[in-house]
């Protein structure tokens, strides 16, 4: 069976605008174009390989500009999976190539953090940050390094001046949001998240990601808010209401009727306690419904007639499904 040079890069290519990383699936993917490329180059007598030449040098890849973002995703997987011999290469002929750009200069820091001490990647970044302040890439690297080596402050100091700078940087504010979060301060996190908000109104995953930092933080209202969003983003809007009723919750929808559910419990079993909402926000209306909704819902999702072998068996973990809901 031939090598579909195209359907190769036309994965890599899926991987890189979906942002999933599949580190091996890249590596196998780039040495099976390398290895055709270098196939082709052999056959039209374009270079001659020998057994210790260069996978990329052999295969005539690094004269071709157009390959440079599946290049720079190769070294990067390699870097994860540990192949720096791979990385190395795909690095060296990037920096061949383009001489001093931004984008190569950072890949190097990147290839240091995986086999020098963090102090030295760190030193490297400083570098290049006071050769070109603008180099956003050397900046977020920096505070990940910062961030590994333990110096939290200093990295929550320096990300917050990056996104004075950068605002519209969603994932700076996710990475706030998270080193907050792992600070124990969810009320911070809770206000970066916002921020993602702002920026990425439309992304559930960002809107379920603020609603269980919510609750976490006590703001049970605003969580339920937040809850009640990822709920009304992910429904079927060509679906009817008998429809939705009938509709079977997959995916992250289960997960913000499991949020919901929680909130539901708690607004019902401490009113007082629950309903005090530090942003103020009021408590949903008819929350006894919602908590009947709820339960209907996750028993749906989690019902004999969605699930298991040829949708006869029962699905799992239903049975530790009643239990919690039956729990007070």
């Amino acid at each position: 069976m031939s090598f579909n040079f195209s359907k190769a890069l036309q994965e890599l290519a899926s991987f890189r605008i979906k942002n999933s990383r599949r580190s091996q699936e890249v590596v196998d993917l780039g040495l099976a174009l390398l290895a055709n490329s270098r196939r082709k180059a052999s056959s039209n007598s374009i270079a001659s390989t020998s057994s210790g030449s260069s996978i990329l040098a052999s295969s005539g890849i690094s004269s071709l500009e157009e390959d440079s973002a599946w290049i720079e995703q190769l070294a990067l997987a390699a870097i994860d999976v540990g192949r720096l011999d791979i990385a190395d290469e795909c690095i060296e002929a990037l920096a061949e190539k383009f001489p001093g750009s931004p984008r190569v200069v950072v890949l190097v820091g990147i290839r240091k953090e995986a086999s020098l001490p963090a102090e030295s990647a760190l030193a490297y970044y400083e570098e290049l940050l006071a050769e070109d302040e603008t180099n956003a890439a050397a900046w977020k690297r920096k505070i990940v390094v910062l961030r590994r080596l333990g110096d939290v402050t200093k990295a929550v100091d320096e990300l917050t001046t990056y996104l004075d700078t950068y605002y519209t940087d969603v994932e700076g504010w996710l990475e706030l949001a998270d080193i907050y979060a792992t600070c124990g301060q969810f009320d911070s996190s809770l206000r970066s998240l916002q921020h993602v908000l702002l920026l990425a109104p439309q992304n559930p995953f960002y809107v379920l990601h603020a609603a269980e930092t919510a609750y976490t933080a006590s703001d049970v209202p605003l969580a339920a808010k937040f809850f009640l969003g990822v709920i009304d983003m992910t429904d079927d809007p060509d679906l009817d209401a008998a429809a939705r009723v009938e509709a079977v919750p997959e995916g992250i929808a289960v997960r913000a009727w499991f949020g919901l559910k929680q909130c539901t419990r708690r607004l019902i079993t401490d009113p007082r306690g629950s309903s005090n909402s530090p942003s103020q926000t009021t408590v949903p209306q008819h929350v006894h419904a919602l908590d009947e909704l709820a339960t209907e819902r996750l028993l749906t999702a989690y019902s004999t007639l969605s699930g298991g072998p040829h949708n006869n068996g029962p699905v799992k973990g239903r049975d530790e499904l009643v239990k919690w809901l039956e729990a007070k």
